[in-house]
């Protein structure tokens, strides 16, 4: 049995900027996938391009053996999406908002109210099945479109960036929902995050910058590549800093965020050493273990909120050069 998804090549273009960069990957059966990288790396583009929203400039992709752009119909109908821009409406309840889209997916209508009660109780919604959307808090109409997304019983459900904007707390009851559901369906997840926490819940994650993937592995395998302690320094002199602890200690020293990062087996000892030989003043010191933000400075050099910054630029390309709708 050939993978889920199958990309190969990918490619999408407006005018002078590439959103996306010849990528290439698998997702298998029943995996959870993530796309992990800063706003503007090219995730939703991807996701777009997959789901059939918007054609690719070049390049393969199939949905369990079915060529996306051949036969986008054919691949809509195994898609659950839920994107970062809400979709509900607000005018609809809980119930009539996941019944509306079971009769555009043409779910038989002996099985819509059935269905539509499984769902609600599945995200723990059931006692507010008639309530109006409009008095729904964010994170519950966030339940309520992974609910209404499940309504087909989809094949693969692409969640985009799903808990964008919500407090922290919310984001974790989101996230437990959905492993809850895959756990229940078993079905392939397709997900973009640029929380750091949230990738780790991932069988593999794609770490994506500038249209690139740069690594793809399982979370464990990625930290593992970093695999040394991390200290982090403040000083008042840190490109000094950095210099002398490369040329003494022959150690990665680099210089992000007003501060040097250090990577080095053992940190602790190397700590007091660091602190004794280089003589510039220092005003914080941190020793942790490498993380998936980790992981990204060591293959770009800057964080994912930096690369955030730099990706706003980048956006603000394509828009500039996309072909606008006349009115």
């Amino acid at each position: 049995m050939g993978p889920m998804i199958r990309i190969e090549e990918l490619v999408k273009e407006f005018k002078a900027v590439r959103a996306v960069d010849g990528i290439s990957f698998d997702v298998g059966e029943g995996e959870v996938f993530g796309f992990l990288g800063p706003n503007g790396a090219g995730k939703t583009t991807t996701i777009s391009m997959i789901c059939t929203l918007i054609r690719p400039t070049s390049g393969r992709i199939e949905v369990n053996g079915v060529d996306a752009v051949r036969h986008p119909g054919r691949v809509r109908r195994m898609l659950g999406i839920i994107f970062q821009d809400p979709s509900l409406d607000e005018r609809l309840t809980a119930a009539e908002n996941i019944e509306f889209q079971a009769r555009l997916y043409g779910v038989r209508s002996s099985e819509i109210a059935p269905r539509v009660k499984e769902l609600l109780e599945l995200v723990k919604l059931d006692d507010r099945a008639g309530s109006r959307v409009k008095t729904f808090s964010g994170g519950m109409r966030r339940r309520l479109e992974v609910a209404r997304g499940l309504v087909h019983s989809p094949r693969v459900l692409f969640l985009d960036e799903p808990t964008l904007g919500l407090d922290l707390q919310t984001r974790q009851l989101i996230w437990n929902h959905i492993t809850m559901l895959h756990r229940i369906k078993g079905m392939t997840v397709f997900m973009t995050t640029h929380y750091i926490e949230e990738a780790v819940i991932c069988d593999r994650i794609a770490i994506v910058d500038h249209g690139r993937i740069i690594a793809l592995d399982t979370p464990a395998n990625l930290i593992a590549s970093v695999g040394d302690d991390i200290i982090t320094i403040e000083t008042v002199d840190t490109e000094t800093f950095a210099d002398a602890a490369r040329a003494r200690f022959s150690v990665d020293a680099a210089v992000f965020d007003g501060g040097v990062r250090i990577t080095a087996p053992g940190g602790a000892e190397l700590i007091p050493r660091l602190l004794r030989e280089i003589p510039v003043p220092i005003t914080s010191v941190n020793l942790s273990k490498p993380t998936l933000n980790d992981v990204f400075i060591h293959l770009t050099g800057r964080s994912v909120r930096d690369a955030e910054i730099g990706a706003s630029d980048r956006m603000r390309e394509v828009f500039r050069h996309a072909p606008r709708r006349r009115r």
